[in-house]
């Protein structure tokens, strides 16, 4: 049951160590973190009080290691609870990650015989199958509505590593890897809680670890450069892209998983303004795409293509002023999205508004707007309604005209607005 008091432990310990307050703690690990060779780590007192409370997460890697420097003790003496459950940590010095990367925390060891409580070989095939139904149902289900069960999935999967066994449980863990991944997504993507996301993306590159999948480390490690790349920390994001790579080179990654690799940092090089870089990705990423090689893509893969990689190129060449270009690759992009694509394709009509609007045709880019609203309203993608957002700040020199006020209307409806600030 949850402490009612909070976390006494990680109070006491704080207290004995001379932080009198949360405030002081979060500013000493902040001036800490450069000493232990911890760049860009910034602390606030919120996230002080939310380890400070009744349920709280299971810090980062890196700040772990502030904690357990600054006040002597370890993790589950500090009053956390690792993701897998209160268990024994295994020592996890053999699994190196590259610098840069959220390294594995404390995980459940890997019984030496089978476990008291065993279960059949089916509930790997089970966890597999609803990992796969939430996959599926990302695309066309509220995020908001997704995301309790997906989490839910994510967490009987732990419990279930302690109670299985073999390839069993390696089937689990990889479930795991995949439901945290997905919630991971829907918490950075959709329900913009990008501290949430990256607790949740290190369960998922844990859980990866457990199964012994390079290729979803791969994943799980570009997902997090999409954290400081869209804050603009460019060397945080780029060091996040090496251990991204570095983990595809382990396994027979395909074409199209090297490829998005290159789209994840064009698009990180392209929110810290090096569109140049940006540009120069894209084109290798086309390259290997055209090129292929004679690895499967991964079924959990299902987020990028053709499709996504132009959609990607238009963004990039949006940003570096390629107008033109621009507009031609976003047309292709949705040209060739699936009708399932609705999500990606509110982003690729909020981009198209924004380079009408670039080159000077307001009628067009608020139809294109307006496109991205009626999609909008039927599935909701907070980064779709940031692109319209931007296309409607290029607008600006139109603001009286006929066509912006009445995308103003759309925008700015009851149910719109309800909705965007209920989310």
């Amino acid at each position: 049951m949850p402490r009612p008091t909070g976390n006494a432990a990680l109070k006491a310990a704080r207290t004995a160590a001379g932080y009198r307050s949360q405030d002081a703690l979060a500013v000493a690990m902040t001036r800490a973190a450069p000493t232990l060779g911890i760049r860009g780590l910034s602390v606030g007192v919120r996230q002080v009080r939310r380890w400070e409370s009744a349920t709280p997460p299971w810090p980062q890697p890196d700040h772990q290691k502030v904690l357990t420097h600054l006040l002597g003790q370890g993790m589950e003496q500090l009053g956390f609870t690792p993701p897998w459950g209160a268990t024994a940590a295994r020592e996890t010095s053999s699994r190196r990650v590259p610098t840069g990367a959220p390294a594995p925390g404390a995980l459940p060891p890997i019984p030496a015989q089978a476990p008291a409580t065993t279960h059949p070989a089916s509930v790997g095939r089970h966890c597999e199958e609803v990992a796969r139904a939430h996959r599926s149902l990302y695309w066309t289900v509220a995020p908001s509505a997704l995301h309790a069960p997906v989490l839910a999935h994510a967490r009987l999967g732990c419990t279930l590593l302690s109670e299985t066994a073999g390839i069993t449980r390696q089937k689990v863990a990889s479930a795991v890897a995949e439901s945290y991944l997905l919630a991971g997504r829907i918490e950075f993507f959709d329900l913009r809680e990008p501290e949430r996301a990256a607790e949740t993306l290190t369960c998922a590159l844990q859980a990866a670890g457990e199964a012994n999948d390079s290729l979803m480390g791969a994943a799980v490690l570009a997902h997090t450069a999409f954290i400081p790349g869209w804050a603009g920390r460019r060397e945080e994001a780029a060091e996040r892209m090496v251990a991204a790579r570095t983990y595809a080179r382990r396994g027979p990654a395909s074409a199209e998983l090297l490829a998005w690799l290159d789209a994840v940092e064009a698009e990180c090089e392209t929110r810290c303004g090096h569109t140049r870089t940006a540009l120069h990705l894209i084109g290798h990423a086309e390259g290997l795409l055209g090129a292929g090689n004679e690895h499967a893509t991964p079924e959990w893969l299902d987020w990028f293509g053709a499709d996504r990689l132009a959609a990607f190129k238009g963004n990039v060449q949006l940003q570096a002023g390629h107008h033109l270009q621009a507009r031609e690759s976003l047309l292709v992009a949705l040209e060739m999205l699936p009708p399932e694509s609705d999500k990606q394709r509110t982003v690729v009509y909020g981009d198209l508004a924004t380079v009408e609007a670039a080159l000077g045709h307001p009628d067009e880019a608020c139809e294109a707007a307006c496109r991205a609203l009626d999609q909008l309203a039927v599935t909701w993608y907070a980064t779709g309604m940031d692109r319209v957002k931007e296309a409607r700040r290029a607008l600006a020199p139109w603001k009286n005209e006929a066509c912006v006020r009445a995308l103003d209307d759309r925008l700015y409806d009851w149910g719109t607005t309800v909705s965007a600030l209920a989310r």
